[in-house]
């Protein structure tokens, strides 16, 4: 088996920083070395095939995406990212393993989704991979079924209280299947808006001629999204289930989480980048040469942006920091301009909802080190090792360590992304939500599983060189 050897970098953990060299041998990291231990010309040094030089840069552990939706059907077409173009993004941008879901609408069963799944990703993923399990139709069939996501290393499912007549699921349903998750150990995973009240809201708008993008935020309030967190936090609270809320947006929702969490409630949160960096203003300023007032269609996503007025940006920032939400995933869920944004030319509740973030994460996130929202730990905290505690990959993802996956990311602070379709963009869309952001710092080489997957400007990895993780139970039960 190849070997590598990792030199002269700083290892950043969630506990801290060191000087120190790693020793991957094959697939797993064999050793992590006081620096110089293995002097060239030596016989160990003899027998590395490849030697790293990481002098000036972070060495990380690789980065893990738990919330994807590659090829996800959607408002009448699919995200644009397969599970081959999305995970060489994601590889691109320093993220070596991602936790997409599998979908089970009313009327299918448990099994076949998660099968259908399994047949999308297997032999086309660049990077490794996992799976959540929709259940969006909570019935006697999919509460026995659910039993056996276990045994099949999935060990989440995901409820949603939006999108009635695609997803929703209503208070009783919700019970039932919190029920069943306090019983088996499995996650609860909750997008938590009030599906039902923001229909009612979005007809009203569509009927004043308010049908432009902007109204896709205005229609899903940001008392929506509080309220239905405090629903979800309550019926957890009588079932006894763990809780995970999906894409947090509203600072009034992550008071509901504080709340229970400082109640001894085991409840959990997970922003996105869009939510720390974009606001609901710049998409009504939106004014395309080519879309107009359609233009702010590229930012629709769902939960929505938030005003910046309102300061949500900067209270997520905070809950960062403070641990009132605990990680920071993408919802990478893309859909381009040409084809199928547009599909809501007219009417923004025909708009699909969703932004591509998934190569940029890790850098969006890097940026609020160097401005100083946080920590070189906590950004690895918060993109790799909590992601691998919550969902029951750790040990093997999200550590630097002996034993742990050959996953690392080797971060340069010193270099600079520019991102933009025409700069650093691998993502299967006709725009970027991100266009113009500027980073200071480069992810200039990731290895997975002990390959060398990106060197610098070249790709080095291949369809199928990703495989499927099996999950353990969240290390988060409590």
């Amino acid at each position: 088996m190849a070997t590598t050897l990792i030199t002269g970098g700083t290892v950043v953990t969630s506990t801290g920083r060191t000087q120190a060299d790693v020793l991957i041998d094959g697939e797993t990291i064999a050793a992590v070395l006081a620096p110089g231990s293995v002097l060239l010309g030596t016989d160990l040094a003899s027998t590395v095939d490849t030697v790293i030089d990481a002098t000036g840069k972070y060495v990380i552990p690789g980065g893990i995406d738990a919330h994807t939706h590659m090829e996800l059907p959607f408002g009448g077409t699919a995200a644009s990212d397969t599970f081959e173009s999305g995970t060489r993004a994601a590889a691109w941008g320093g993220t070596t393993t991602i936790i997409d879901f599998a979908v089970q609408r009313t009327g299918e069963r448990v099994q076949d989704g998660l099968a259908a799944w399994h047949e999308k990703a297997a032999g086309n993923c660049a990077i490794d991979y996992g799976f959540h399990q929709i259940i969006g139709g909570v019935d006697a069939d999919a509460l026995t079924a659910m039993d056996g996501l276990i045994d099949e290393g999935v060990t989440s499912f995901k409820l949603f209280m939006a999108y009635p007549g695609v997803f929703y699921s209503d208070d009783a349903q919700i019970l039932r299947a919190m029920q069943k998750s306090a019983e088996t150990g499995l996650l609860t995973m909750m997008h938590a808006e009030n599906g039902p009240a923001i229909d009612v809201l979005a007809e009203q708008l569509v009927a004043q001629g308010k049908t432009d993008p902007y109204y896709h935020g205005i229609a899903r309030a940001w008392q929506m999204e509080e309220e239905a967190t405090h629903r979800a936090i309550m019926l957890a609270n009588v079932t006894g289930a763990p809780l995970y809320v999906v894409h947090v947006s509203a600072k009034q929702a992550v008071e509901q989480l504080a709340w229970a969490r400082d109640r001894g409630q085991n409840v959990y949160g997970e922003t996105c980048p869009q939510y720390l960096y974009l606001s609901l203003e710049e998409q009504l300023g939106a004014r395309g040469d080519e879309w107009g007032a359609f233009e702010g269609a590229k930012w629709v996503c769902s939960t929505p942006l938030r005003s910046r007025a309102e300061g949500h940006q900067d209270a997520m920032w905070q809950a960062l920091r403070t641990n009132d939400l605990q990680m920071v995933s993408t919802d990478h869920c893309p859909f381009c301009m040409k084809g199928q944004k547009e599909l809501g030319v007219g009417d923004f509740r025909k708009i699909p909802n969703g932004i591509g973030s998934i190569e940029h994460r890790m850098d969006l996130m890097y940026q609020g080190v160097v401005t100083g929202e946080l920590t070189l730990e906590r950004w690895v905290e918060l993109t790799s090792t909590t992601p691998a505690r919550m969902f029951g990959l750790y040990g093997r993802k999200g550590v630097i360590a002996p034993g742990a996956d050959g996953d690392i990311v080797i971060y340069d602070p010193n270099g600079h992304t520019s991102i933009g379709v025409d700069k650093t963009h691998h993502m299967n869309m006709d725009y970027s939500a991100w266009e113009g952001y500027e980073i200071d710092g480069h992810v200039d080489t990731v290895i997975s599983r002990g390959k060398v997957v990106v060197d610098g400007d070249q790709y080095l990895g291949a369809k199928g060189d990703g495989r499927y993780v099996k999950r353990g139970l969240s290390q988060y039960l409590i």
